[in-house]
């Protein structure tokens, strides 16, 4: 459903967000990087059906070089299901480094960003529920949330606050 009001999101506490992807460096290989693109579906299913995995959302775009979005509750949740050896990652991961490794045809990728409390800002209009808007609370983007600036200084305990700029 698109929401053509101007909304931000809210997320309590302290979260991750953790960027990760793929890039087909020869496209010819299908039988190389289609393996790896088919896990990230097996791990998405998985982490959904759990609950308490700490996985709360995530965005995917497709092309040469592919990239999810995903945000986590938290680093240890994160980790905790990368190291798990009954779950879909740790196999897929084998599996990768045993039929590609560094021989090129396939170029894998991952960063991992921890969000203090109150030190990020978004705005969505004509939207669906979007990235954090998913994983968060949708809020108007109004009143003491009208702009980025207002965003980043609502409620904020952290060191954002003093460095930004006064109306």
């Amino acid at each position: 459903m698109i929401r053509t009001d101007r909304l931000t999101a809210h997320l309590e506490g302290e979260f991750v967000v953790f960027l990760i992807g793929m890039r087909v460096n020869r496209p010819w290989k299908i039988h190389k990087w289609l393996p790896v693109v088919l896990a990230m579906p097996r791990m998405i299913k998985e982490l959904l059906s759990k609950p308490d995995s700490g996985l709360l959302g995530y965005e995917m775009w497709f092309g040469r070089t592919t990239i999810m979005v995903q945000y986590w509750r938290s680093t240890e949740q994160l980790l905790t299901y990368a190291k798990n050896r009954d779950a879909e990652h740790l196999p897929s991961w084998k599996a990768f480094n045993k039929a590609i490794g560094t021989n090129g045809d396939v170029g894998i990728w991952h960063e991992t960003y921890v969000v203090p409390p109150d030190s990020f800002e978004n705005v969505y209009v004509n939207m669906p529920a979007f990235g954090l808007g998913k994983a968060g609370t949708l809020l108007p983007a109004s009143g003491n949330r009208e702009t980025a600036t207002d965003r980043l200084r609502a409620g904020t305990t952290s060191p954002l606050k003093k460095n930004l700029p006064t109306n």
